[in-house]
C-alpha cells in the first residue's frame, strides 16, 4: 500500500494507514515542482540584503544577528542542535512515522523553501522504516521545535533512531539502509523544527482512536441496555428528530441495529417507565463526543494540509514574510473540549455499572452475583473504574493557557498542544478500559437473564456477547478480576470495526 501525498488532501484515516500500518508514501509530481520552485527563490534570494527571520538573521531573542551565507550550513546545524532540548519519555513509533508524514505533507505546499532533498528524506525516512528517537516533553506548542529538531538530528546522521526493531545510531541507520546524511542549507534549519508536526501526528492519531471509541460505545451501552432490560423509547428517531442534533442521533441509528430483535421492545408491564439518565441519555452524551470529534476534525485537516512556516515563502510573490502561522490555539482548545466531553462519556459508564449492580434497577442479584449473594462478585469492582473516571476528569483540566513568556519576551504566546495531546490520549486510554469493565457488567447481567429465560438478544448485541465471552468467561465464583480486567481492554482496544 502506498500514499500518494499532494499536500492537500491528507487525511487522518492515511495518517494511520502510514504511521500504524506503515504504508509507504509517495510524493506526487506536482508536489515535487512546488518543493523546487520554493527551494529556487531561496536561492534567488540569498544575496539580496533584505533581513528574513530564520533565513539569513538569527531566531527568538536572536532575530537581529545576521547571518552571512558562508555560514548557512554552519547556523542550520547549530540551530538544529540547540533546540533538541527533549524530553523522555520517547514518543512511539507509529506516533514518529505520523509527524514526519504530516510534516511532509506540508512541506509539499511549497512555502518552506526547504531543500527537496530534505524533504524526500521524510519520505525515504517512512519508506525504509527509519524512526527517530523523538522525546515527547519540551514543546510548549508555538511550534514544536524542541522536539521536531530531534527529526532534523536524524537527518543529519546524528541522535538515536530504530530501524528494523533496533536502537542504533542514525549514523549506522543510514549505512545499513544505503543512505546519505543531508547536508543543511539556508533556511533548512527553522524548516525542520518550527512547525507543529509533533502534536499534529500523536493528535491525529488520539482522533482516530476516539472516532473508534466512539463507535464502541454504542456497542458497549447496547449490551448494559439489554442487561438492564431498558427502554428503547429515548432511541425512537421521532423523538430524536425534533432535537436536531447530529451526532447523538447517529448513535441512536447504531445502537437501534445494533439491538434489532431484542426482547427489549417486547412489552412489559413490569419494566419501569423510564430509566436512569445515564442509560435514558447515553446516545444524547456520545452523541456529544461524535459532535466534537467532527468540529475539531476540520482544524485537523487544517493543519495536515496548509504551511505552518515561518517566515513564509510566497513563490508567486516572490518574497518571504515573517508569521505567526504555526498558531494552534484553534486545535488545542478544540482538544481540550474533547477531553471535557470524555469526562461526561466515562461518567456515564460508570454509572451504568453501579445501576447494573442494583437488584431494584436490574430484577437480579446484588452486585450481579451468579449465587445469589454467596459471591462478593462486582462489590469491590466499583473502585477501580471509580479511579480510572477520577483521572479523566483531571486529564480534562484545561492547560492551554498556562504558559509564560518566553525567548526574551519575543515569545510571549504559547497553547501547549502537545500536553493538551498527551493528556486526551491518556484520557482515551482510561475509556478503553471502562469500557472493558462496562462490558464485564453488561455481559454479566445478559448471562443472568439467560438463566432466567427472560431474554433474547438482538442482533448486533449477541455478536458482541459472544464474541466478548470467548475472552472473559462468565463470572461464576469469586476469583481475582484483574485478569478479566485486562482481557477487556485488551478486547475494546482491538474490536475491529466494519468499514464505515
Amino acid at each position: 500500500m502506498k500514499i500518494l501525498l499532494t499536500g492537500n488532501d491528507l487525511t487522518i484515516e492515511k495518517v494511520w494507514a502510514v504511521a500504524v500500518e506503515g504504508a509507504e508514501v509517495e510524493i506526487s509530481p506536482e508536489a515535487d515542482t512546488k518543493l523546487e520552485a520554493s527551494r529556487q527563490l531561496v536561492y534567488d534570494l540569498v544575496d539580496e540584503d533584505v533581513p528574513v527571520y530564520g533565513f539569513n538573521t538569527g531566531v527568538g531573542w536572536n532575530k537581529d544577528h545576521t547571518i552571512a551565507k558562508e555560514f548557512f550550513e554552519d547556523f542550520n546545524r547549530k540551530l538544529i542542535y540547540s533546540h533538541s532540548l527533549g524530553i523522555a519519555p520517547d514518543a512511539s513509533e507509529e506516533e514518529v512515522r505520523a509527524m514526519m508524514a504530516i510534516r511532509l505533507n506540508c512541506l509539499l505546499q511549497g512555502y518552506t523553501g526547504i531543500q527537496p532533498a530534505v524533504a524526500r528524506r521524510y519520505a525515504e525516512f517512512l519508506n525504509k522504516g527509519i524512526h527517530p528517537v523523538v522525546p515527547e516533553r519540551g514543546s510548549v506548542g508555538e511550534g514544536d521545535i524542541a522536539v521536531m529538531s530531534h527529526i532534523g538530528l536524524a537527518m543529519i546522521g546524528e541522535g538515536d533512531v530504530f530501524y528494523k526493531g533496533e536502537r542504533m545510531s542514525s549514523m549506522e541507520a543510514h549505512r545499513m539502509a544505503g543512505l546519505e546524511p543531508v547536508v543543511l542549507g539556508p533556511k533548512d534549519g527553522l524548516a525542520i523544527v518550527s512547525n507543529s508536526a509533533f502534536s499534529a501526528g500523536q493528535g491525529a492519531l488520539v482522533l482516530k482512536k476516539l472516532r473508534d471509541l466512539a463507535d464502541i460505545g454504542d456497542i458497549v451501552y447496547s449490551v448494559s441496555l439489554e442487561g438492564l432490560n431498558g427502554n428503547t423509547s429515548p432511541l425512537d428517531p421521532s423523538g430524536l428528530a425534533p432535537r436536531r442534533l447530529k451526532g447523538q442521533q447517529i448513535s441512536a441509528e447504531k445502537v437501534r441495529k445494533i439491538i434489532e430483535g431484542s426482547s427489549i421492545y417486547d412489552r412489559d408491564p413490569e419494566k419501569s417507565v423510564q430509566d436512569p439518565l445515564c442509560f435514558r441519555g447515553a446516545v444524547h452524551v456520545n452523541g456529544t463526543l461524535r459532535d466534537a470529534l467532527d468540529y475539531v476534525s476540520e482544524f485537523m485537516d487544517i493543519q495536515m494540509n496548509s504551511t505552518d512556516d515561518n517566515p513564509c515563502v510566497l513563490v508567486d510573490e516572490r518574497r518571504m514574510i515573517s508569521v505567526s502561522n504555526f498558531e494552534t490555539t484553534s486545535l488545542a482548545t478544540g482538544l481540550e473540549m474533547i477531553s471535557i466531553v470524555l469526562s461526561h462519556v466515562s461518567r456515564m459508564s460508570c454509572y451504568r455499572m453501579l445501576k447494573l449492580c442494583n437488584p431494584v434497577l436490574t430484577g437480579l442479584a446484588r452486585f450481579l452475583s451468579p449465587d445469589g449473594g454467596d459471591s462478593h462478585c462486582f462489590g469491590a469492582f466499583q473502585k477501580s473504574y471509580s479511579l480510572m473516571d477520577t483521572e479523566i476528569r483531571h486529564l480534562s483540566n484545561p492547560c492551554s493557557s498556562d504558559f509564560m513568556s518566553l525567548a526574551g519576551g519575543i515569545e510571549d504566546h504559547a497553547n501547549n498542544t502537545p500536553f493538551v495531546v498527551q493528556k486526551l490520549r491518556k484520557a482515551a486510554d482510561n475509556l478503553t478500559y471502562i469500557y472493558g469493565m462496562e462490558m464485564i457488567h453488561g455481559c454479566q447481567a445478559i448471562d443472568l437473564r439467560m438463566r432466567k429465560n427472560s431474554i433474547r438478544l438482538g442482533k448486533g448485541t449477541e455478536v458482541a456477547w459472544k464474541d466478548f465471552r470467548r475472552d472473559v468467561v462468565l463470572y461464576e465464583n469469586d476469583r481475582p478480576i484483574s485478569p478479566d480486567i485486562q482481557k477487556a481492554y485488551e478486547f475494546i482496544k482491538n474490536i475491529i470495526l466494519p468499514t464505515q
